[in-house]
């Protein structure tokens, strides 16, 4: 704040009454409060500009943190995109597969091994014994029922590997889906510290624009303090050219007044020398000052 004790009060009255000295003494005072105020001034408004300055580091600070964090946001949009599409390609895939176990239904069940020996052997005994048309007859559809066995267990089993190729495709893509929401998670929690960073430097910018805005005020009043001690001094300084015309005025009629009494002085005493009285030196003097002689 500006003291304003030491400010210099200009009334009208000191205008009209003080004496010259007094008024060249005041615009001293004047002057010199003048320019302690203009410098005050100057220093508030490098503080000022200085904070200002600081203002927009601030500011441009946040808007790298907000370029950032949308940069950021963008890719964690884009890998949810894609853990999602990928999740859904992986949930088709585990539907297939429960679908296809439950085409197989898969159960315990003879090996394969197990059922190839048996039909060569029951082959062997066809070929082997001597058998009567009616136990030939239950041979061979034996034979073919153990053969539509093996046939429908070795599907099975081929089906079996694709199950597992499938399972091992879901695993994959859910897998790779997993990967993309880590980098979402990842990318998001980055995106949020700059998006805190962002926010601490508007509001470090906010509590600077304020410092910013009290040293202006600041400024403003020691300014306009030196404008008024500026526009005293001023009308100081015209009063006292006016004292200055005054006087010279003054002094100048009284000259005028000399010179007209030290004229009619020397027409008096011109006008007793044309009369032929005897003039003393002083007398000659003066006319000869005025000219007359």
């Amino acid at each position: 704040m500006v003291d304003e004790s030491k400010n210099i009060e200009l009334t009208e009255d000191d205008l009209e009454n003080k004496s010259k000295g007094q008024l060249i003494k005041m615009a001293g005072q004047l002057r010199d409060r003048r320019n302690d105020l203009n410098q005050m001034a100057s220093e508030r408004a490098s503080k000022r500009d200085d904070l200002n300055a600081k203002t927009r580091e601030k500011v441009d600070e946040a808007q790298e943190h907000r370029e950032k964090r949308d940069e950021l946001n963008e890719q964690v949009q884009e890998h949810k995109e894609s853990r999602n599409e990928l999740n859904a390609e992986a949930n088709e895939l585990f539907d297939k597969v429960e679908q296809l176990k439950s085409d197989m239904e898969l159960d315990e069940g003879t090996d394969l091994e197990e059922l190839k020996e048996e039909i060569e052997q029951l082959e062997f005994k066809q070929q082997t014994e001597v058998l009567s048309s009616e136990e030939e007859k239950e041979l061979i559809e034996k034979i073919e029922s153990k053969r539509e066995e093996y046939e429908e267990r070795k599907q099975k089993l081929d089906q079996n590997e694709d199950l597992e190729e499938l399972v091992e495709e879901a695993e994959e893509v859910r897998s790779e889906a997993s990967q993309h929401h880590q980098k979402v998670t990842e990318l998001a929690d980055k995106a949020q510290e700059h998006h805190n960073q962002m926010i601490e430097a508007y509001r470090e910018a906010d509590d600077v624009r304020d410092e910013a805005d009290e040293m202006h005020e600041k400024f403003v009043e020691a300014q306009e303090a030196a404008d008024r001690h500026h526009e005293d001094f001023v009308r100081v300084q015209k009063r006292l050219r006016e004292l200055d015309k005054k006087e010279e005025e003054e002094r100048k009629s009284e000259r005028d007044k000399k010179k007209e009494e030290a004229k009619e002085e020397a027409e008096e005493i011109y006008q007793k020398f044309k009369e032929g009285e005897t003039l003393e030196t002083e007398d000659l003097m003066k006319l000869q000052k005025t000219g007359l002689l």
